[in-house]
């Protein structure tokens, strides 16, 4: 399997419970490494701009306030199967239907409050990783 790189976000509801460590033990575990971090408040651009993917759905205002409602993590994360290997350990987006051992099963609150955020595909998580990284504050 493939080294590659995917994006996180550990989201405001998280980061206001104080989660982000035992989030990246979560992470770490799983095999993954954190290559780069950092803690961020997300602009209302840049809120909008990451999820332009949603703006015609009817949850995007809802979605954007709550992305900058607080301080988030925003992460590069490598290993072998990166990307799956992510999403995997997130867990579902439902926390009633994640599995155990998850991120979103051990911390997520609802739906909407599901603490992380992970690419979808390699081309997402090049634009995303982008948007919130330059290239030399990745080291890995």
């Amino acid at each position: 399997m493939a080294i590659e790189r995917t994006f996180s976000i550990i989201k405001p509801d998280a980061t206001a419970r104080n989660l982000t460590g035992a989030i990246n033990a979560i992470i770490e575990k799983a095999g993954l490494r954190i290559v780069a971090q950092k803690r961020i408040q997300m602009t209302r651009g840049q809120a909008e701009t990451f999820y332009a993917v949603h703006k015609a759905r009817p949850f995007f205002g809802e979605l954007v306030d709550f992305m900058i409602s607080g301080p988030v993590v925003v992460q590069v994360l490598q290993g072998e199967g990166a990307i799956q290997k992510y999403r995997d350990v997130m867990g579902a987006t439902d926390p009633a239907k994640a599995a155990e051992g998850t991120i979103r099963k051990a911390h997520a609150q609802s739906i909407g409050e599901n603490s992380v955020h992970g690419s979808d595909a390699a081309e997402t998580a090049a634009i995303e990783i982008a948007q919130f990284f330059s290239g030399n504050e990745i080291v890995g």
